[in-house]
């Protein structure tokens, strides 16, 4: 089941995100779904509603309680069996394989014939998109400060990230330059709040 953007933004504030997560969600489901724009108008098979139910919710589990035993499973593993458990199973992918190191999981080649074209448009607007669009290089230089252990790794990711974004920007017929916001998240996310509100008041 993909739920409608009234209900992805319903579920992801059901766990009561920090504000900080609530505007990357939506920065990356803006993003998403400006790539996903872009790959129908060029032609491309697509699931949009996918796309964009998937990439608000992409990093759900970073509001699941410290308690919750599903954060025992790792970043996006998380999230994915979160959404399954919850007849969402048809997002878990695109959830579960967004995260950086994913693109280190064996060679790029075989990471990318074991994934959709929706788990990309997703996995690259996250490299797209902090509080806002930012490019490869600040996005990864971010990870790097905050990661410095892992700067190895992510300096692997980063090659493999500029592949990624080769492929999804010639799909989108866009430069990276060119990448912008369809802006609906914020707006859905707001309604949410709003309508959560109101019921609490009556």
């Amino acid at each position: 089941m993909v739920p409608s953007h009234a209900a992805a933004a319903a579920l992801l504030l059901s766990l009561s995100p920090k504000p900080w997560l609530g505007r990357h969600a939506a920065a990356v489901a803006d993003v998403a779904s400006f790539l996903a724009v872009g790959a129908l108008r060029e032609g491309h098979h697509v699931d949009r509603r996918l796309v964009e139910a998937a990439a608000i919710l992409h990093d759900l589990d970073k509001a699941l309680p410290r308690s919750d035993p599903l954060r025992a499973l790792g970043h996006g593993h998380a999230g994915a069996k979160w959404l399954t458990d919850r007849g969402f199973e048809e997002l878990a992918p695109a959830v579960d394989s967004h995260p950086v190191g994913r693109l280190n999981d064996g060679p790029y080649e075989d990471w990318v014939r074991a994934t959709t074209i929706e788990q990309r448009i997703v996995a690259y607007a996250d490299k797209r998109a902090h509080q806002r669009i930012v490019t490869l290089d600040q996005r990864f230089a971010r990870w790097i400060r905050k990661h410095p252990d892992n700067a190895g790794l992510l300096a692997a990711a980063r090659e493999r990230a500029t592949l990624l974004e080769t492929e999804i920007c010639r799909l989108a017929g866009v430069s990276p330059g060119h990448v912008r916001r369809n802006r609906w998240a914020t707006e859905a996310l707001r309604s949410a709040a709003g309508s959560t509100t109101r019921r609490d008041k009556a």
